[in-house]
């Protein structure tokens, strides 16, 4: 069980990841962007998840020096977008992530989207970032089985993490037992379904037998179901309550009366559809 806010998973190369982290996809760059990573900061947050396609890589890396907390402490991550992958590409692309954020190494680096031709190209790149020190942990994200196939026949380096759309509605069972197998920690986004199961009775029926808001019972099941959360809010009263979570847990039967909410149903896009 997942007890605090700074409990950590570690990850296949031995680098320990918070099992919770603030999320920053459309969080407008400047002051909204400053203000949200600096709530979650103050409210006891240690990881935080940005990307070049969130275009707030900047205000992300001023709100972690006006903190005036150990940047030791803090778990970064960010991700290399689309257009930017290929070998070459990637080494640039990171470089540009390291001078807006201001750091000499990033915690986690991912490729945003498996871009079909390209991504084998752009691992290439983040396993010499990574044994040139740069980055302590590479991952991909969005990757599905037969991505992973195709990459780790070529890798040297197995990933660390795949962060991947997670909720009740969308389960993929089968993405996670074959991370599992390949030692790979599945990070959750979306794990709020965008709102789509507040109003389920299922999740309404737990919210009131823990007196809990259903947003928390969803990220608890993340929880519990061991895998990396991220959640998202410009607001500072959220993002304190989204991160009240460590007082308990759901049960074996509360976790499989969730999943058996599944629809294979996506709120955002499908890997094997995106228009790259």
């Amino acid at each position: 069980m997942t007890t605090s806010l700074t409990a950590k998973v570690k990850l296949n190369n031995g680098v320990e990841m918070p099992w919770f982290g603030l999320g920053v996809w459309q969080v407008k760059d400047g002051e909204e962007a400053k203000d949200s990573v600096k709530a979650a900061l103050k409210a006891g947050y240690i990881g935080i998840d940005t990307a070049a396609a969130y275009k707030n890589e900047k205000s992300v890396g001023e709100a972690i020096r006006e903190s005036g907390l150990n940047r030791e402490d803090l778990f970064i991550t960010s991700k290399v977008w689309n257009g930017d992958q290929g070998y070459d590409e990637t080494l640039a692309a990171f470089d540009a992530t390291m001078e807006k954020l201001g750091l000499d190494v990033l915690d986690l680096y991912l490729i945003h989207w498996p871009v079909k031709g390209k991504y084998k190209d752009t691992w290439r790149a983040m396993e010499k970032l990574y044994k040139d020190g740069r980055i302590r942990a590479i991952g991909v994200s969005n990757f599905q089985p037969h991505h992973l196939d195709d990459l780790l026949a070529d890798a040297e380096v197995v990933p660390a993490v795949n962060q991947i759309e997670f909720h009740p509605l969308l389960t993929q069972s089968e993405l996670l037992n074959y991370c599992a197998q390949k030692g790979i920690q599945v990070e959750a986004w979306s794990p709020l379904a965008q709102g789509r199961l507040f109003d389920n009775e299922v999740v309404k029926g737990l919210a009131d037998k823990y007196g809990k808001s259903p947003a928390q019972i969803l990220l608890r099941w993340v929880l519990d179901k061991g895998v990396v959360v991220l959640t998202r809010s410009v607001k500072e009263s959220r993002i304190v309550e989204n991160a009240d979570l460590f007082d308990f847990a759901l049960t074996p039967e509360d976790v499989t009366a969730l999943e058996a909410l599944n629809k294979n149903e996506r709120t955002g896009p499908d890997p094997d559809n995106f228009n790259f």
